[in-house]
């Protein structure tokens, strides 16, 4: 059992700590749904990789999707509009793109499934180090050249950063486990009034907590994960939070 759970967990333990530091900026900034449009379209490009190309160019596809949402996002956020209702409208534009992509393949379904959330219970060792490797590149950035930026090209390296992050996530876990863990640590954190580190902590909690039922019962892991953490991080926040 500890050889199947321990690289699901090491994933996890990866993807909350990077993931729970993109969705503090996104609350910052007000706009939510960044990470699903921009999440949507690396789908898009996955989906087209499948559609019309027999899963070749699948991460250089995956990648430029992601990364152009990230910059119209950028470009959008020093423009004077709606920027959430903008947002909004590119995450219909990949979710419907990505159905009449696959709507003539075979295997659409199935692949539109594990593009919403993947079973990582299964993930390669091999898969784990490329994708610590690319994690750990991002890291570096947000540590050493994000803080010495401003304007408009602080938000893009901000949002391209976070495309590259959403390119390897999508894959390895699914648009919808990509959310929870930028949204509900990050929100559950803000809401208490803690620390960065308490966002790991409870990403971490509710992660492997559902690691473990989606294994002893039989469930898909990826959807447990989503469901754990969007049910655990909506009680904390409805019975912490004041009333107006």
């Amino acid at each position: 059992m500890i050889d199947i759970l321990l690289t699901p967990i090491a994933l996890l333990i990866i993807l909350v700590m990077l993931h729970a530091y993109f969705g503090r900026g996104i609350l910052e900034r007000g706009i939510i749904f960044t990470d699903l449009a921009i999440a949507q379209f690396a789908a898009l490009g996955s989906s087209i990789s499948l559609g019309y190309f027999h899963e070749e160019y699948f991460y250089i596809l995956t990648l430029s999707f992601a990364l152009l949402s990230a910059f119209l996002i950028a470009f959008a956020s020093v423009r004077k509009l709606n920027l959430e209702a903008f947002i909004g409208l590119l995450y219909v534009l990949g979710a419907s793109g990505i159905m009449m992509v696959l709507a003539h393949s075979a295997e659409g379904m199935e692949h539109f499934k594990s593009l919403l959330a993947s079973d990582i219970l299964f993930t390669a060792p091999s898969e784990l180090l490329k994708s610590s490797i690319i994690y750990a590149l991002i890291a570096l950035i947000l540590y050493k050249v994000y803080p010495k930026t401003s304007g408009f090209l602080r938000e893009l390296l901000f949002f391209t950063l976070l495309a590259v992050t959403v390119t390897s996530s999508v894959s390895l876990a699914g648009v919808l486990v990509v959310f929870v863990l930028l949204i509900a640590p990050a929100l559950v954190a803000k809401t208490l009034n803690k620390t960065m580190f308490f966002s790991f902590v409870f990403g971490w909690f509710f992660s492997i907590v559902s690691i473990l039922i989606s294994y002893y019962y039989d469930l898909p892991t990826g959807y447990t994960i989503v469901f754990l953490g969007a049910l655990t991080s909506s009680i904390v926040v409805l019975f912490v939070s004041k009333t107006k």
